[in-house]
Parts: structure tokens; sequence; C-alpha cells
């Protein structure tokens, strides 16, 4: 029999599935409006402009333009989401390749660009845990990244990323190449169920730490949860709580578990179809090249850019939507 106090639980989760429902329907009705309302004013400005003969309303029309269709990018972007965990908040990992102090740098530039990728859309992105490198950069960083189609916009970035510039490390100015790999998992909701098993874990604590040992947490806040039958390791020390990092790590376990038994049942089907899978890390997907030219380009989809700059400052957007593309076209072929 449930308590009050489980009524009251499961209520809540229904009032926040059905409140991300209609933010969902939401995002898919306003865009679409305003995009309508736009085109409009467009055609009438270019109407009047057209009837006075008025050259100098060229600049107003062809900004509207641009800024129409990148609206209009946007809402065909949000069309090729069909899949299952599309819509989903998720957990990105950034590990840096073999490689030292450049590989580590590379991972810590890629760390920035999908935080202000995610700032420019309005995501709220959270680092779950950090691993520091030995001289610069990081070694791995977890993020928990919270908003509207959030897995569905970085499932993209699933692979190997490939860095090819001069190092300023390197006092003789070489070029070097470094690597990077990036991995997602998508946010299990509370009413998926999962059965889980409190004694095949190990929960330990210890101290958190930030880089250089400085803000050092005097309390053993930071969680290590270990779930022994798969050897699934999840850690947080980003939250100020013992309990706050244990709630955090328990829901990227949670996550975790359920990618395995997926990525088992996946293998079983490929297994069935006589197919096979690339190794993850051997899957390079992009480019990255400053020197001797600039230039990013998605060697899975083509799509390329020589505006450096704007990719590295979370300018994505064109690299997804090319993605997205491919996926579709492919999933009709």
């Amino acid at each position: 029999m449930l308590s009050g106090k489980d009524d009251f639980w499961i209520d809540n989760i229904k009032a926040q599935n059905i409140m991300k429902k209609r933010m969902f329907l939401i995002d898919k009705i306003e865009p679409l409006d305003k995009l309508i309302n736009d085109i409009s004013n467009l055609y009438d400005l270019t109407v009047l402009a057209m009837d006075d003969n008025d050259l100098s309303m060229l600049a107003d029309i062809e900004s509207e333009y641009i800024t129409i269709k990148m609206h209009f990018d946007e809402i065909e972007t949000k069309n090729f989401f069909s899949g299952e965990f599309d819509t989903k908040n998720a957990y990105l990992t950034l590990n840096a390749g073999a490689g030292g102090t450049e590989s580590c740098d590379w991972a810590s530039m890629l760390s920035r660009m999908y935080i202000r990728f995610c700032e420019n859309r309005g995501f709220k992105i959270e680092i779950v845990d950090e691993i520091y490198g030995d001289e610069i950069g990081i070694k791995q960083i977890n993020f928990y990244i919270e908003g509207l189609y959030a897995y569905g916009y970085l499932r993209s970035e699933i692979g190997v990323h490939r860095l090819v510039r001069i190092s300023p490390f390197d006092s003789n100015a070489k070029r070097h190449t470094s690597f990077a790999a990036v991995s997602l998992m998508p946010e299990i909701d509370e009413d998926i169920e999962i059965d889980l098993n409190m004694s095949d874990f190990r929960i330990d604590t210890f101290r958190a730490s930030g880089a250089g040992g400085q803000h050092v947490n005097k309390t053993s806040s930071a969680i290590r949860i270990t779930h022994t039958p798969t050897n699934t390791v999840v850690q947080c020390q980003a939250e100020r709580s013992q309990h706050s990092n244990k709630e955090m790590a328990m829901k990227i376990m949670k996550s975790k578990l359920y990618q395995l038994e997926k990525e088992k049942l996946d293998k079983e089907k490929e297994k069935i179809a006589g197919e096979k899978t690339d190794i993850a890390w051997g899957n390079q997907i992009r480019s990255y090249v400053f020197h001797p030219y600039q230039m990013i380009k998605d060697l899975r989809t083509g799509h390329e850019t020589g505006n450096i700059s704007a990719v590295m400052d979370g300018a994505i957007d064109g690299f997804i939507l090319a993605y997205l593309k491919l996926q579709m076209a492919n999933k009709h072929n």
C-alpha cells in the first residue's frame, strides 16, 4: 500500500511529465507561427520597396531574410528529431586521446565549444565531474545538459574529433595532431522502470577538489558509485552536499545501465542481421584543421566551413543539421 508521501511523489512525476509534453507542443507551434508572421512581414516590406523603387530598403530586406532562414533551419532541424530520446536531457562525456598535453588542451577547447553551444541555445549545462590534465587542460569531463532536444541536438557529436594545428606547447612550432572522443547518454525519466538491486552497488565517498588544488572541499562530499555486476563506475563532485552528489550519480548510473541493456539488445539484433559496427574510438567523425589552412569538415556528411572561430565559439548548428539530414536520407533508402 502506498503512503501519502508515495502518492505525492507519483503525482509530482505525473505533473512533470505533463509539463514536459506541454513544453514540447509549445515548442512546435510557437516558432512556426512566428515564422509565418515574419515571412508575411518580409513580403509586405518587399512589395513596399518595389512599389516605391526604394533601394535603401534592400539592406533591411536582406537582414530580415537571413534571420528568417535561420529560424527556418531551426524548425527544419527539429522536424528531423524522431529518435526515442531526442527530446530528453543528456549526459555528455569528453575524453582526451593519447598525446598528453596536446590532447588535454584539445579536450578543454571542445569543452568550451559545447558550453557555448548550450548557452547559445538556452540549455542549462552543469559540470558533473572533471579530471584535469597533468599540466594543462582536461583528461575527462562529464556534463549534465538540461533542455528540450538536448540529446537530439548533441547525438551528432558522438565519436572522435581530430585537431591539426601548430602546437602552442612546441618551441619548434611544429604541426601536431590531437584527438578527443565524445560520448552521450540520454537522461532516463523516472517513469521508466529499471530494476536496481541496491546490494549490487558499492558507494564510496572522497574529498572533492578543484584545479591546481584550489577550493579543496575538506569534507568527503564527492561520491563514487560502482555497479559490481557490470563494473560500471560513476562519480560526482559538482554539488556541495554528499546527498546531492549521490542523487546526481544515481541518475547517471540509471542512464548508463539502461544504455548497457539497450546496447546488448542492439548487438543481438545486429548479430541476427549479420551486421558489423565500427569500434567507437576509431570512428573519427570530424577534422578541425587550424594549419596550414583553416577548415572544419565533417567526414560523415561532407559539411565544412572555414569559419573556425565561430565553430569553436559554439556555432555547430550546420554540422548538426547536415548529420540529421543524412540520417533521414539513409533511413529512407
